[in-house]
């Protein structure tokens, strides 16, 4: 090689490097914008952990009660507090109180556009009452109005809105002689309650879902005993009955359950660690599916405009901020972007133009329960959801017995 083109070999040694450092962040640039991406929203007013959170028919997503964390070591009792996120700015605001502090209750989006909340206790560190009462929050007026009490107390049990626009709740624990196997149905025209059928099973940690039919599956979590359970059970409301149905090949509490588009439901992680599976109501039976790429539990699962779930977060021996995502015509899990903060037992909701806010919980030190965050899919997540038809489900997620304290619910949107 001619002598006088040497001292130029460097010089271009550099820009390729260059050019191929561009190109490499560029790449993964499109790769995370791919792989969807989380955004903190504007400061909370209170940061809740054990709290309940439905989505208004006007788009905002409300918070009630909780505890919160001092100074990032101290737990408080149950609170009153309640909050609305405004999605398009992303700002949080106060609003009316409930009449009563509660902690591990549910929150149910009824069809006028009320929300019920139901049970729970007043103290997560040294549980001494569980609430047999509800009220209801106006979201026009931003008030709450006590309405008739269930006729057990309870707390970690589920709540669904029924086709009809009465609300199932069924399981839990009554803090006094233990789990809860009755089942009651709470009508909003009258504010009052009526027993329906017993499950088969008392069970809580437990997952409800609504069917497309109408009926409701209520799968796995933990029965007499301590017991993990792989049973499912499903409820008829037009005879007020529980059938048995086909059990998971794996029991499981701390898990979630997801409605599919074409109608089966997704159960995941908890107990079983990363594995998942798929109940089919057609036939009543379930077929494993993809393994999640992490084993998690009290984590979210939360169906996406497109069809996809997106799972977030959890516990695997510490608090997760990893995110992954089922394609159910695949039959097959992907990561996603992280979350900003690790968290477990929080709330995940999807919100009217796609994109799911995640909030509460926390990590083991429970820095994560000050934040809220929203997860924005790549390509916006498919078909926005229409804000919203108040139909949809509590799932009520809890933790597995190992700490002092239990925390945790978490809400699927139908």
């Amino acid at each position: 090689m001619p002598l006088h083109r040497l001292p130029f070999r460097p010089r271009f040694t550099r820009w390729l490097a260059l050019l191929t450092t561009l190109v490499l962040l560029a790449s993964l640039a499109v790769s995370a914008h791919a792989a969807g991406q989380w955004t903190a929203t504007g400061a909370m007013v209170y940061g809740p952990g054990s709290h309940a959170a439905a989505l208004l028919a006007d788009g905002r997503v409300l918070v009630a009660g909780g505890y919160t964390v001092l100074d990032n070591s101290t737990v408080t009792c149950s609170l009153t507090d309640a909050q609305t996120l405004s999605p398009a700015a992303g700002t949080w605001a106060a609003t009316g109180s409930m009449t009563t502090a509660r902690s591990l209750h549910t929150a149910t989006t009824l069809s006028d556009g009320r929300v019920l909340v139901t049970g729970g206790v007043d103290c997560v560190i040294d549980i001494s009452r569980v609430w047999a009462s509800a009220e209801t929050f106006d979201p026009a007026a931003g008030t709450w109005a006590a309405t008739g009490s269930m006729a057990a107390s309870r707390y970690l049990h589920t709540a669904t809105l029924l086709n009809d626009g009465r609300v199932l709740v069924a399981g839990g624990n009554d803090g006094t002689t233990g789990l809860v196997g009755r089942a009651e149905v709470f009508d909003p025209a009258t504010g009052t309650w009526a027993a329906t059928g017993s499950l088969g099973t008392a069970r809580w940690y437990h997952a409800a879902t609504l069917l497309n039919d109408g009926r409701v599956l209520v799968v796995g979590g933990r029965g007499p005993g301590g017991s993990i359970l792989g049973s499912a059970e499903v409820f008829d409301p037009a005879t007020g009955r529980w059938s048995a149905t086909g059990s998971m090949g794996i029991a499981r509490a701390d898990h979630t359950a997801t409605l599919l588009n074409d109608g089966r439901v997704l159960v995941a992680g908890g107990t079983g660690g990363s594995s998942a599976e798929i109940f089919d109501p057609a036939t009543g039976r379930w077929a494993p599916t993809g393994s999640m790429g992490t084993a998690r539990s009290r984590h979210t699962a939360t169906r996406l405009g497109d069809g996809r779930v997106l799972a977030a977060g959890g516990l695997n021996g510490v608090s997760l901020s990893s995110a992954e995502i089922f394609d159910p015509a695949a039959g097959a899990w992907a990561a996603t972007g992280s979350m900003i903060n690790a968290r477990n037992d929080h709330t995940a909701t999807r919100l009217g133009d796609g994109r799911v806010l995640a909030l509460g919980g926390g990590a083991n030190d429970q820095s994560g329960i000050c934040c809220a965050e929203l997860f924005t899919p790549a390509g916006g997540g498919g078909s926005p959801t229409p804000t919203p038809a108040p139909t949809g489900s509590i799932t009520v997620t809890a933790p597995n017995g190992g700490e002092a304290w239990p925390i945790g619910s978490t809400q699927t949107i139908r």
